[in-house]
């Protein structure tokens, strides 16, 4: 019985910390603001031992900090600490483009280039209207990602990195531009991963990445002219 209660207090916890990741990276819970664990229990309806194990898994997704005498705050944006996720995610993603190469099946590859495909249907038929909302952008580097094999790679990225970044994505979707450079490199980087060429797979991602983050540090400095 005690196993039971644990389980069903461990899938709970879980579900919060996936509940409160998505409240926090759609901006329903602001940037700074202070956990208050009595008025989020009410809200979702729950005891505070779970949700206090979701906020602590929130803790390690790099979404909330915790300081002494403060206690739990949602994360503040900036433009250095974007920069050093994005190196991170770099460097990361890169090696998974590159063992991707050595990886990945034909079926999955072929499945990669109808996900573009629909991509580009996408843009042609919405004007050029970005697809982050449709999460056909994280997709595709999700399917790269896991085509790895690397579980430690995967775990790095999707569980302790990728939050963070979605949150980035979200807060400066309305000042970035041209999704179709983005629909070509990922072509490039595809192509390469095709023809098993793991070196120029990770050189085009690496690229790839960075160039992100260069356009996410320009739209964070216009945010913060436009907020003065």
């Amino acid at each position: 019985m005690s196993n039971l209660i644990s389980i069903k207090s461990a899938t709970l916890s879980e579900d919060l910390a996936q509940q409160l990741t998505n409240a926090i990276v759609q901006g329903h819970i602001p940037q700074g603001s202070k956990i208050s664990e009595p008025e989020l229990a009410k809200q979702y309806g729950v005891s505070r031992g779970p949700l206090r194990e979701a906020i602590v898994k929130l803790e390690g997704l790099g979404l909330v900090t915790r300081t002494a005498n403060v206690g739990a705050r949602v994360i503040q944006l900036n433009t250095q600490d974007m920069l050093d996720s994005f190196a991170m995610r770099e460097a990361l993603e890169g090696m998974a483009a590159r063992l991707a190469a050595t990886r990945m099946q034909t079926e999955e590859v072929n499945n990669l280039y109808a996900l573009l495909d629909k991509h580009q249907a996408y843009l042609d038929d919405n004007q050029d209207e970005r697809y982050l909302q449709q999460g056909g952008n994280d997709d595709f580097h999700l399917r790269i990602i896991h085509a790895s094999g690397n579980a430690k790679l995967i775990r790095l990225l999707t569980e302790e990195l990728y939050a963070v970044i979605h949150m980035y994505r979200r807060h400066t979707a309305d000042q970035r531009s041209d999704p179709r450079q983005a629909l070509r490199e990922h072509r490039a980087i595809l192509d390469a991963i095709a023809n098993h060429e793991g070196d120029l797979a990770e050189l085009l991602m690496r690229r790839h990445i960075s160039r992100a983050s260069h356009l996410l540090q320009q739209a964070m400095e216009q945010i913060a002219l436009i907020s003065r």
